[in-house]
């Protein structure tokens, strides 16, 4: 695996969908920290909105996919998913979570992703990375972001520039 790529919150948009697909690359994996589809309140009036058709490309999804589900996402709509998940990446322990719950880790870990704000985040705490990676559809700062975790560090991008706005070596 070359990198991770980490999304959260594109609540049903499908270009944001789109987009999140076009940046990654043949040998990346995906991790989605929630509110991917937002079948639970969505913008059914958005023609943008289409939570069916992000449902149908996970069908042939050709990229390892870790997704949680968010406070937004009804689990019916798409079950076989977890409100947490913890894997490993990078010889690193990663909790995966929406983040509008406590996060109930019971063994350490070196990174957390969580999203839910809306705001990009990224600091490191008592030996503890905590990223949220933002939201390519929905910002609230109009700072449009998604993350990149790799072997060698941790970093924040915005989507428009390119741009690394943080980052957190290992």
């Amino acid at each position: 695996m070359k990198k991770l790529i980490v999304t959260a919150d594109i609540h049903g948009n499908y270009t944001g969908w789109l987009t999140i697909k076009s940046i990654l690359n043949k040998k990346d994996a995906l991790a989605v920290a929630g509110d991917l589809f937002d079948t639970r309140y969505g913008s059914y009036s958005n023609p943008d909105f289409q939570p069916e058709a992000i449902k149908k490309d996970l069908k042939t999804f050709a990229h390892p996919l870790h997704y949680v589900y968010g406070n937004c996402d009804s689990p019916g709509f798409s079950p076989g998913y977890e409100e947490n998940k913890r894997f490993s990446l990078f010889n690193k322990s990663i909790y995966l979570h929406h983040g509008h719950q406590r996060i109930n880790t019971s063994s350490p870990v070196d990174i957390v992703i969580q999203g839910h704000t809306h705001l990009c985040s990224l600091e490191k705490k008592n030996g503890v990375i905590y990223m949220n990676p933002g939201s390519v559809t929905h910002p609230r700062n109009s700072v449009y972001t998604y993350g990149i975790i790799d072997e060698n560090s941790a970093r924040l991008i915005e989507l428009k520039t390119g741009d690394s706005l943080v980052q957190i070596d290992f």
